[in-house]
């Protein structure tokens, strides 16, 4: 079994298209085709229901974090209970996260991510220290090329897309902004609450967008383009005003106070010759003043560039906010879940020699690659543990359900050699688990 470092686990075809394939790969009997179909239909009906639990979990667990909350409680939870229920919020979470094939990117990731330079060239910097919680979750990455304009053309880049992006923050509470004398009112989000965010095909340097504590600032090259032309001009003049500080002091000192002895020392020559100074001195202000507002202008429409940017990466790429992430991603959760299993199982049935984890991995790499010319790293361990504990009854005419033992839809030999039931058995025991998926009665 391979592991792959460039491949992820994400099959990236619809749970239909994979059953329809099965179907026309020709291994399976006519008479077992219905008979397959049915069972992928039961096995999706069970984790639609399964994952629905959890889906029930997240929001009950969300409310008291809801920026978005329209309901009101009838009491409020203690510190502890908000301490609890934020811990099991990102657990399961998490695990769903994981459930749909998505990749944790850490916070050290996330900085080298953060460090690539964005098209639009300002500072950008994201105050981790005002979070709680940070969970950053991808799927799909996958490289694209891009015409960028430098100078007078136009120059083609690639750049590292992430398809999906899932975004979990919380801030800290109400103290530590006051603490750092941060005006409440002039925060665009509530402290304390937990902000999930849902994206489609981001840039990997374009992810400080996606944090509503972005804080925009000039570049050093926009300081120096700032900066060092002033000197530059203003150094010849300032040399050849120099000399004549001293005089220009003088005439000052004498029309403010009237001393007649500086007459002595200023002729009419000298105070004529001071005017051309003071043009230039005045020329020397009004260009550079010239220079440096069309600096800054510049580095405005910059900013108001970058706000556009994050302006249109919040609407057009954006898929879901808050609590209705969760429905997303248990939807994802369960497609892939289902897909994995569907795999698992037809290979065991169809596969004419007996297959261990490690070989039963590659041949779904290989049929994956040879069918759909995709390469991706299957997740052996997850399906197998999921039909292990997928486990029910086959009773049969006259026995008794009390005594009947629970078959699971996977075993292993003494040979380490996985094995599951027939399509009839199969359906036979994911149907009973769904028949009693509740037992008030009994």
């Amino acid at each position: 079994m391979a592991v792959y470092q460039d491949r992820e686990a994400f099959i990236p075809y619809r749970r239909a298209d994979l059953i329809e394939l099965c179907v026309k790969d020709g291994k399976l009997a006519a008479a077992d085709v219905p008979k397959f179909r049915n069972f992928c239909e039961i096995l999706s009906a069970y984790y639609h229901f399964n994952l629905h639990q959890k889906l029930e979990f997240l929001k009950y667990n969300y409310a008291p974090f809801n920026p978005d909350a329209d309901t009101k409680f009838i009491a409020e939870a203690t510190p502890k209970d908000n301490a609890e229920m934020q811990a099991q919020l990102v657990t399961v979470f998490e695990n769903i996260l994981t459930q749909a094939n998505y990749i944790k990117l850490n916070k050290k990731m996330l900085k080298l991510a953060l460090q690539q330079k964005s098209l639009i060239e300002l500072k950008t910097e994201i105050d981790f220290a005002e979070f709680d919680q940070l969970i950053l979750y991808y799927r799909g990455d996958h490289k694209q090329k891009i015409f960028v304009k430098k100078l007078w053309k136009k120059v083609e880049k690639t750049i590292e897309v992430f398809e999906r992006v899932v975004l979990l923050l919380q801030f800290k509470g109400y103290r530590y902004f006051e603490s750092k004398k941060v005006p409440i009112k002039k925060l665009n989000f509530k402290p304390g609450k937990i902000y999930i965010y849902f994206y489609k095909n981001i840039p990997k340097y374009d992810l400080e967008f996606l944090f509503p504590n972005i804080k925009l600032s000039m570049t050093w090259k926009d300081r120096l383009l700032f900066g060092i032309p002033a000197v530059g001009a203003g150094i010849p003049l300032l040399l050849r005003v120099v000399p004549q500080l001293f005089l220009i002091g003088g005439v000052i000192l004498f029309v403010v106070f009237g001393q007649s002895s500086l007459v002595k020392v200023i002729s009419s020559e000298q105070v004529r010759n001071i005017m051309p100074l003071l043009v230039a001195l005045l020329s020397l202000i009004v260009t550079l003043g010239g220079f440096a507002f069309r600096q800054y202008n510049n580095y405005k429409n910059k900013r108001i560039k970058f706000q556009k940017e994050i302006t249109d990466t919040l609407f057009f790429r954006n898929l879901a906010n808050n609590a209705s992430v969760f429905g997303s991603l248990i939807d994802d959760a369960e497609e892939e879940e289902c897909k994995e299993i569907i795999l698992v199982y037809y290979h065991l049935m169809t596969s004419q020699t007996p297959l261990n984890p490690e070989q039963l991995d590659d041949r779904i790499e290989v049929w994956m690659a040879e069918k759909f010319g995709t390469k991706i790293d299957f997740d052996i361990n997850g399906p197998l543990r999921n039909l292990q504990a997928i486990r029910g009854k086959i009773i049969k005419e006259g026995e008794a359900e009390a005594s009947t033992p629970e078959i699971p839809l996977l075993t292993y030999d003494d040979r380490g050699f996985c094995q599951v039931p027939s399509l009839d058995d199969a359906k036979t025991i994911v149907d009973y688990v769904w028949d009693n998926a509740f037992l008030y009665a009994k």
